[in-house]
């Protein structure tokens, strides 16, 4: 059921964008115990103009490769978050060569009412789910 929305700079070739994906969902699946068939994914590409990830004073240096990440999710605690963010960038470092420094993750976290998967209906709220 997390939503996750990637922006990256535009030029990377379709197999590295789907090990991106794939990547992530796995990393899901360790993490947040997701059911397999629980992914959505959409990525945005930017042209580098259009596409500024600075490091808030922290001197985290990014590349070309950079990859801002916004979860869209029921809450998962503190804990489960942070081992989220650490699983992530491992399987990202290991499968898509993107260094950890790359890779920006913001959590937006919404209850069981602010999701419909279609047809009109609350299937959290209804029991569907």
């Amino acid at each position: 059921m997390p939503l996750l929305h990637f922006h990256i700079r535009e030029g990377r070739s379709e197999e590295d964008v789907t090990k991106l994906l794939n990547s992530a969902h796995e990393a899901m699946l360790d993490v947040f115990q997701v059911p397999r068939g629980d992914r959505y994914q959409i990525v945005s590409e930017h042209k580098g103009s259009h596409f500024i990830v600075e490091d808030t004073g922290l001197g985290i240096p990014r590349t070309e490769k950079v990859v801002l990440l916004q979860v869209f999710s029921r809450p998962r605690g503190q804990e489960k978050t942070a081992e989220f963010y650490k699983v992530l960038t491992e399987r990202l470092e290991a499968e898509c060569g993107i260094l950890p420094s790359d890779v920006m993750v913001s959590v937006v976290e919404n209850q069981d009412a602010h999701w419909s998967f279609g047809n009109g209906r609350a299937q959290f709220l209804t029991g569907e789910l």
